[in-house]
């Protein structure tokens, strides 16, 4: 991961280091605004001095107030607000030159560019995508990445949009994701989308947060908000699965009646209640899995007769 940071985040030459988020160097912007004020208020002075006193003294008085004015102008052209949840890289002809993360009113040097940075967090939603999942089934999969800014520095140096550089490599990692695993396990022990839906998730943010290291961004959470088939097998697949609820249900009843029939054999025979040859076993056997395994209601017949008539 280092070794693609490096290779990614290199700005410049070839072999140059990459650029790390560093803390620019500030003074106290309030003190530097009373500095300021003070400087134009002593320049409308001496302006105003400059036309009460002609003479050699008003060319004294008029470099003095332009001199003020300078410094009160460079004074206030190096504020710099930062709110909270806002970041500012300092930028010097071209340099990197440090990172205001402290809120409030900061001074720095006024020849600097600043550029604002958001580091709040921030959700991304992918857009809804078609792909074929393991069993080559196409399935429409869409998800919701939480995010944070972690370095200005890589954020603003190593990338061209960092937010656009999040939205495709979050795309992309929700393709790979998607591709590697079935929708569905069907019964088997193997990782599903929809029925491991932690797992996966784990998986898609590890995915994602590496993709993402080279705009210096952190991956805080995914989470899949859609998981469908798509609509042109979706009925088909719809059908399998009822056909295989069916099934496992069919085979659920039929291991209870098998036991209820082996219950009620046993208990006859421990009991002595009547004696059954191995023919009439074999008919109460069909008969007891007839009604406990049938959908309807079965009619009751009542035997007359002995029980070999």
């Amino acid at each position: 991961m280092a070794t693609q940071v490096q290779a990614v985040g290199s700005v410049g030459g070839r072999g140059q280091q990459p650029i790390q988020e560093r803390a620019a160097r500030t003074l106290p912007g309030v003190w530097m605004l009373v500095l300021g004020i003070v400087l134009l208020l002593l320049a409308i002075l001496f302006f105003v001095l400059a036309g009460k006193n002609p003479g050699g003294a008003n060319a004294a008085f008029v470099a003095l107030g332009v001199l003020a004015i300078l410094g009160g102008v460079f004074a206030v052209r190096g504020l710099t607000a930062v709110v909270p949840g806002r970041a500012h890289v300092v930028q010097l002809f071209g340099k990197y030159r440090g990172t205001i993360r402290e809120s409030g009113l900061q001074w720095v040097n006024p020849f600097t560019n600043r550029i604002a940075v958001s580091t709040r967090i921030r959700n991304q939603e992918s857009a809804l995508v078609k792909v074929n999942d393991a069993d080559g089934n196409p399935i429409e999969i869409a998800a919701v990445i939480v995010w944070q800014v972690a370095d200005t520095a890589h954020a603003v140096y190593s990338v061209d949009d960092y937010a656009r550089f999040v939205a495709v490599q979050s795309e992309t990692a929700v393709r790979h994701i998607a591709s590697r695993y079935p929708y569905d396990n069907r019964g088997t022990e193997v990782l599903s989308l929809r029925d491991n839906a932690e797992e996966i998730t784990t998986q898609l943010t590890s995915e994602v947060g590496n993709r993402v290291v080279p705009a210096g961004v952190h991956v805080i959470e995914t989470r899949l908000t859609r998981l469908s088939y798509a609509p042109e097998i979706a009925q088909a697949m719809l059908r399998q699965q009822q056909a295989s609820a069916v099934v496992g249900a069919r085979q659920r009843i039929v291991e209870g009646a098998v036991g209820m029939v082996r219950l009620a054999l046993q208990r006859l025979e421990d009991e002595g209640v009547v004696e059954l040859d191995e023919e009439r076993k074999a008919a109460m056997v069909s008969n007891l899995l007839v009604v406990l395994c049938s959908e309807q209601a079965t009619q009751q017949v009542v035997n007359t007769g002995s029980l070999y008539q």
